[in-house]
């Protein structure tokens, strides 16, 4: 009795090929689905963070910055809400520095051992608090102008970003 041979059809094999993968990375694709939908109650939660509002004597809530910005953006499946806060100050960097090492670690962050030297990071929580300097470089890109006040002596931003 001969032997019934059958030939595979190259779409059947394609498809069988395509179910098995989404049935096993069916989760990935679901993540580089994900977006800010539902995080509103979140970004509440972070911008009234109180170590958003702490600042040094003599710092002052930036001119057109008297809200916290705070929102939610998605890229690639990252999801993250963030807030931040952006203030003048006519002292040092070294005087917004010291005063943040001591306020942070006070409201519970610890500071993030792979910091560069001369950099503010703090987690806490699932969360990274960052104290950044401002430029007349960074600001122009940012679309804010010129804005002496903010590059004079030590203009910063402070920010919590949540990864979720």
């Amino acid at each position: 009795m001969p032997l019934r041979t059958r030939t595979t059809h190259p779409i059947s094999l394609l498809l069988t090929t395509a179910l098995a993968a989404v049935t096993v990375t069916g989760c990935a694709f679901l993540e580089l689905a994900r977006d800010c939908e539902g995080t509103e109650d979140q970004v509440k939660e972070t911008a009234a963070l109180g170590i958003l509002d702490q600042r040094p004597d003599g710092a002052a809530v930036a001119r057109g910055f008297e809200d916290v910005d705070a929102g939610c953006w998605a890229d690639s499946g990252d999801v993250t809400v963030f807030a931040t806060r952006t203030y003048t100050f006519a002292g040092t960097r070294a005087d917004v520095s010291a005063y943040y090492r001591t306020a942070a670690v006070r409201d519970g962050w610890i500071q993030d051992p792979e910091t560069p030297p001369g950099d503010l990071s703090f987690t806490r929580d699932g969360m990274a608090l960052s104290v950044v300097f401002l430029t007349a470089a960074g600001l122009a890109e940012a679309g804010h102008g010129s804005r002496p006040d903010l590059t004079t002596g030590a203009g910063y931003s402070i920010s919590v970003d949540s990864y979720l």
